[in-house]
């Protein structure tokens, strides 16, 4: 098959470019060109800023696909220009979407508790929105204005080692250096999935019959204060957490006030088999710890 995959350059999507490849398709990668192709001749390299709607148009004008990928959508605005541009270009697009279209209120989600099909839409720009509010916004445009099948992947946190958000690696660092970390509520619970898998329910979404959102998260979910278990126990150090304040450099970026995780049922039924958080989180973890332990001994002389 023909892919097209829009950011596919780093994590998640550069696993799911690999992914394609070691299948078999026929691989093209739209980027703005400033991370270089790490997979040389093995694919098709588009070269296009994606803010820039008469460049994009222009470089994807000549050619068909039967599975485009959206990474790199953030509103509504950037839906609708995708749209427009491959009708009659692509048989089914999927959507990076996210967890963050549900509000962290402490209740489980299932697809159903953010519906795009009836979302008022509100046009603009990804700097008009909130991030979880423009996914929504991109989401309602891609679901009632696309004239070909439509996946919208709901991820959680993507963590893995080559996570260049490094929002799992900041709760490491801090606690091997025995740094704060200021959190809302440590007893809230997430959901998180890998890069890998993350790239293989991206692929599944795409060579499968499956149309409409999808949460796509490992089994299980842990507290806050669980995590920073695991972190204390790999790395032998006592984590230093505060509640409200602390400065703008302790701030944990999971600092959410309530249970903020979804279910993969719909996904599971509809035949992917997903991982179980625990099988795999303490051994990243332990990852994580190693890597930051090595970076801070002292030069051998």
């Amino acid at each position: 098959m023909k892919i097209l995959i829009l950011g596919g350059t780093r994590f998640f999507g550069r696993k799911l470019v690999e992914l394609c490849l070691q299948t078999n398709h026929d691989v093209t990668i739209l980027t703005r060109g400033q991370s270089g192709n790490p997979f040389g001749s093995q694919v098709k390299q588009l070269i296009a800023n994606r803010d820039d709607e008469n460049a994009l148009a222009q470089a994807l004008s000549s050619t068909t696909w039967d599975i485009v990928y959206d990474n790199i959508c953030y509103s509504p605005k950037e839906a609708q220009k995708i749209v427009q541009i491959l009708e009659g270009k692509t048989k089914k697009l999927i959507f990076t979407s996210t967890l963050s279209t549900y509000e962290a209120d402490g209740i489980v989600k299932t697809e159903a508790d953010f519906n795009p099909y009836d979302y008022e839409i509100r046009m603009g720009d990804r700097e008009d929105f909130t991030y979880g509010e423009g996914k929504r916004q991109a989401e309602a445009v891609l679901f009632k204005e696309a004239p070909f099948p439509v996946v919208a992947v709901r991820f959680p946190i993507v963590v893995g080692e080559q996570d260049y958000t490094r929002r799992l690696h900041f709760h490491v660092e801090r606690i091997v250096n025995e740094q704060p970390i200021t959190f809302t509520n440590v007893d809230a619970k997430m959901s998180f999935i890998t890069d890998d898998e993350a790239a293989a329910f991206l692929y599944f979404a795409g060579i499968s019959t499956i149309e409409g959102p999808f949460n796509a998260t490992a089994s299980g979910a842990i507290s806050l204060k669980d995590l920073l278990r695991l972190i204390e126990d790999e790395s032998g150090k006592h984590a230093k957490v505060s509640l409200f304040g602390g400065d703008a450099n302790s701030q944990s970026p999971y600092a959410i006030p309530a249970d903020w995780y979804m279910s993969n049922a719909k996904a599971a039924a509809a035949g992917f088999s997903f991982s179980q958080l625990n099988d795999w989180l303490p051994k990243l973890v332990n990852t994580l710890v190693k890597e930051q332990q090595k970076s801070i001994l002292p030069q051998q002389h």
